[in-house]
């Protein structure tokens, strides 16, 4: 056990090198450029769109503006808000913030374009049915030659959808707060009985399909939010005192590092930190990786501007809001520096300091939504590569293995279920972020064209 996960270790810091920095912020810098900072001069216009002003129940697809966007949420909102920014936090201290905010920031562009390919490329699988995501406008925007690099997104897929990382963390969330305190002794046993009932769960909600899935997420996504932004609230209300100094020591610790525990990276603690940063930014808004363009390519719509639009409400709703939030409530309570704890752990304290005997139940609410709901949707983006491998009629085959992994991130350490999601999402942005990158012009040209006829 742990050789592998040395391994894995390895891997992830080999995968998430240099030159995918360079091609994730890089290639997400020059496609802000490009589209001239179309994501935020059109941001009130994608708000309209999301509300549905601009829906045509006639155009080509399964799901809604809002479903498709609360399916992507569903998946981002999820863990590495809570467990991800906690790991964030207690390697790099306050300053890793400001790099994850950057990586939003820029991945809000990275996902229109992602998402409006996903729109402007859709394929068909072997079922003759529509379906986008970056394997089709690999091959549908660049050519049939480029298959290779469809197929290498797809492989990739089928690893970095397993829902071990969310299962981990509920799994410590459990036995944390509900467990421990109750003098029930983490196991084995009790945490492959933990996996047992996820495993119910989610194969109720799953087997069901993208229609069932998508529904779960538009009421899931919006509660939980809600909830949870409610909790972080009522402690920033505690410690009101500490928030300016905090905010603050977010945007001057992201210089100096001080707080820095990690490895350095590209010869000094600043760079370990920035890496760190727009890794756990990744890891939290999914921008640039290929997971969003699948749920947003199955959306109703025959506009590809309006999708991207949409979907670029993302990362500002997950990570310059949701992170912040977490990241509020970890360092004005101050248990980053007295605690020990990691993960989802972490976060439990900083609710536990400041609304006592309740603040941690209401937490495992919230992480119980935001996992399970993160459980359904990337059974979705599982099967989509299942389906393009293998073909649609053996799509239903990846759900087994997406059930029984339930089982292994339930039993595994954390680092080893980080590290394994970590490398296979790195290596499922190079794919991802070429093809975008190629096909940037043709996207620039449709937004002139989209914002000619809306008379934006």
């Amino acid at each position: 056990m742990n050789t592998l996960d040395s391994f894995l270790q390895s891997f992830a810091d080999y995968a998430w090198g240099l030159p995918l920095l360079i091609i994730l912020i890089g290639g997400g810098l020059y496609l802000l450029v490009r589209s001239q900072f179309l994501p935020f001069r059109y941001f009130f216009h994608a708000i309209n769109v999301l509300r549905g002003k601009y829906d045509d129940p006639e155009a080509v697809g399964e799901i809604t503006h809002f479903q498709a966007l609360s399916t992507a949420l569903a998946s981002t909102i999820g863990m590495g808000n809570i467990a991800g920014v906690a790991v964030a936090i207690h390697i790099g201290g306050p300053g890793a913030m400001f790099w994850m905010w950057i990586s939003a920031i820029i991945g809000m562009s990275t996902k229109f374009f992602t998402c409006s390919l996903a729109i402007m490329f859709r394929g068909k699988d072997s079922n003759g049915d529509v379906q986008g995501g970056p394997m089709y406008f690999i091959m549908e925007g660049l050519g049939k030659s480029w298959k290779p690099l469809a197929v290498f997104f797809s492989i990739c897929g089928l690893i970095g959808a397993l829902p071990v990382f969310n299962v981990n963390q509920l799994k410590q969330a459990i036995n944390f707060i509900l467990l421990e305190p109750n003098g029930i002794v983490e196991t084995d046993t009790s945490n492959f009985i933990i996996g047992l009932i996820l495993v119910a769960v989610t194969a109720i909600v799953i087997l069901g399909g993208l229609n069932r899935i998508s529904k779960t997420a538009e009421k899931l996504v919006p509660s939980m939010v809600f909830l949870y932004f409610i909790l972080v609230l009522i402690i920033l209300g505690v410690y009101i005192d500490e928030v300016p100094r905090y905010l603050g020591l977010m945007f001057t610790d992201a210089f100096d590092a001080g707080n820095f525990k990690g490895d350095s990276f590209l010869g000094g603690a600043l760079g370990g930190l920035i890496l760190l940063g727009v890794r756990r930014g990744a890891f939290s808004n999914e921008a640039g990786i290929g997971t969003a363009p699948m749920a947003h390519g199955a959306s109703k719509t025959n506009e590809p501007v309006r999708e991207g639009l949409v979907a670029m409400l993302g990362p500002a709703i997950d990570t310059l809001v949701v992170c912040t939030l977490t990241a509020l409530a970890i360092l004005v309570t101050g248990v980053w520096e007295t605690s020990e704890a990691n993960g989802v752990s972490l976060t439990a304290a900083a609710f536990n300091d400041a609304i006592p005997v309740y603040g941690n139940y209401l937490l495992l609410i919230c992480i119980a939504t935001f996992s399970i709901s993160s459980l359904f949707t990337y059974s979705y983006y599982g099967s989509k590569c299942m389906s393009f491998l293998f073909g649609a009629h053996n799509k239903h085959y990846y759900n087994y293995f997406y059930i029984a992994s339930i089982l292994l991130g339930a039993m595994t350490p954390l680092s080893m279920m980080l590290n394994l999601i970590d490398g296979t999402f790195a290596l499922m942005a190079i794919p991802t972020m070429t093809a975008t990158i190629l096909l940037a012009p043709k996207v620039v040209k449709e937004i002139k064209a989209y914002a000619k006829r809306m008379k934006l």
